[in-house]
């Protein structure tokens, strides 16, 4: 046949597959080949090495050129510079006059006698200003003693810790805390909460939706609440936020012989409470037990209707609703944005955390507030001065504390280029999920160090000779082996976050 048979076109198909195989298997054999014969004739030495790629010698002085290291020195420099702050480069922050070792920024007492008695308005928050804010290190005291790890710290604290027993004179009928040779210890007697603040949040979590991020703000007070001082808390809840009350009167039935009073004054101080939270247009959602929970409304279409029956408190007629702090109180309801509907929220809807954090309020989104758009809110958060928040994180860690920040590499360089200069101990590692994640983890501890008893009686400028550095022989029973700049630098491996007394401080995630 013209066509041949059948077989023949398989045996002629097979021929022509097999030579395609074999063609392409050879050809895989001579790149190799040659692949390998290219690599053959490798530089002696680093130097020819970086020169055969074209790069800069001299970023490389420190690198070993011994190929059998047993780990490489990674280059966590940024190459590509952004700007996080204004700040210069510190080389070393020095530590403050021990005089601030107590020292709360925003409630410190010396600043706030500077204001005015009225309303205690002294005793309101009062933050410095730019240019008093201080460039120091807050020192721990003299005697100052690594921390009872928990959960004996939820009891006990060292005295030395803090050398005060005012608080245990003060509160002593309430049972609050008491002095026991070189501690203190928490009874949990006289409170709320005597089986400790988790326990306390958990119970309002049965109530309200703490933890699926929809609640934006929830205010929790004990006592100390007549009218006006309601006024400020409506003024600072946001649309829908709760109000939580868990001391005297709730509850008076079971607790009036406890707190002394009679009966009828604490039914007539929480009667009184209930006309305040509804002339403020709150509703009550629940009293279980210990606790008082009421909520704002989301709107004040219906608190200023309710006007023509409660007649005070009116709606405040401020130029400035947005006012936050050192605001005086008034006694009038700082109005809401205006809605169209009653279930719109005032303002609109803002996401739930942690979103939230990072998104562009409503307002501002939908050119409600003058003079701010989107991409000027945006620019105003980079503008953060770095070095002093990490000051304030300092000052709030305990000595050896321990703080996890997760960034890019960029930021993280920058973070460690200012905290070397504050004694502390860090490095940078890859996240968790693995190298190629461009996410990474600085781990910083907070080295050990003290003011001295000396320099607290002088009162004078403080210099290192008046510092005690090292690490407490709980933390580094083996410090008199090691340097003195060494300083145990094995705490910084991630097994140190699961100490009792570690504290952890995500960069996006805030306080954890």
């Amino acid at each position: 046949m013209a066509n041949g048979s059948p077989k023949q076109h398989q045996l002629e198909a097979k021929r022509k597959r097999l030579t395609w195989i074999l063609g392409v298997s050879g050809l895989c054999v001579l790149f190799y080949v040659l692949g390998a014969w290219q690599h053959t004739a490798a530089p002696t030495n680093l130097a020819q090495s970086i020169t055969k790629v074209a790069c800069d010698v001299s970023k490389f002085a420190g690198v070993s050129s011994n190929p059998s290291s047993e780990s490489a020195i990674l280059d966590f420099n940024s190459h590509h510079q952004i700007q996080i702050n204004n700040t210069d480069s510190v080389n070393e922050i020095p530590p403050c006059d021990m005089s601030y070792s107590e020292y709360t920024p925003c409630q410190d007492p010396r600043r706030g006698r500077k204001f005015d008695r009225n309303m205690m308005k002294y005793r309101e928050r009062h933050c410095p200003t730019k240019d008093e804010l201080l460039l120091c290190l807050i020192p721990a005291p003299p005697k100052y003693k690594t921390p009872f790890k928990w959960p004996r710290s939820r009891d006990y604290a060292w005295y030395d810790n803090i050398p005060h027993n005012e608080l245990s004179i003060e509160k002593a009928v309430q049972n609050w805390i008491q002095v026991e040779g070189d501690r203190f210890r928490f009874p949990g007697g006289g409170t709320m909460f005597p089986r400790g603040a988790d326990a306390y949040i958990d119970d309002i979590s049965e109530l309200i939706p703490l933890t699926d991020g929809s609640i934006r703000t929830a205010i929790d007070t004990g006592c100390g609440v007549n009218g006006l001082y309601l006024i400020e808390v409506d003024r600072v809840l946001r649309p829908g936020g709760y109000w939580i009350l868990s001391g005297p009167p709730i509850h008076w039935k079971k607790y009036w012989r406890g707190w002394e009073r009679t009966a009828e004054d604490l039914k007539q101080e929480q009667d009184a409470i209930e006309d305040v939270a509804k002339r403020l247009c709150w509703k009550k959602v629940v009293e279980k037990g210990d606790l008082s929970v009421w909520q704002k409304p989301l709107n004040h279409i219906k608190c200023v209707a309710s006007r023509k029956i409660y007649k005070t408190p009116h709606i405040c007629k401020s130029d400035n609703p947005d006012a936050a702090w050192y605001k005086d109180m008034e006694t009038c309801i700082t109005p809401l944005p205006e809605v169209s509907g009653s279930d719109e929220v005032a303002g609109g809807v803002v996401e739930k955390w942690p979103a939230r954090a990072f998104a562009v309020p409503p307002r501002i989104r939908s050119g409600s507030i003058p003079g701010i758009n989107a991409g000027k809110f945006k620019e105003d958060n980079d503008l953060c001065d770095i070095t002093h928040i990490l000051l304030e994180m300092d000052r709030i860690l305990r000595p050896e504390g321990t703080v996890i920040f997760r960034d890019t590499v960029e930021v993280l360089v920058k973070i460690q280029t200012i905290t070397n200069g504050m004694r502390w101990k860090s490095q940078i590692m890859d996240h968790e999920s693995g190298p190629f994640n461009p996410e990474k983890i600085l781990v910083a501890v907070k080295t050990y160090w003290t003011g001295s008893e000396e320099h607290s009686k002088l009162g004078m400028k403080m210099d290192w000779s008046f510092i005690t550095i090292g690490m407490t022989e709980e933390a580094c029973s083996s410090r008199e082996k090691m340097a003195v700049d060494e300083l145990c630098l094995d705490l910084i491996q991630p097994i140190a976050i699961t100490s009792g007394y570690v504290r952890r401080i995500d960069s996006e995630r805030g306080l954890v």
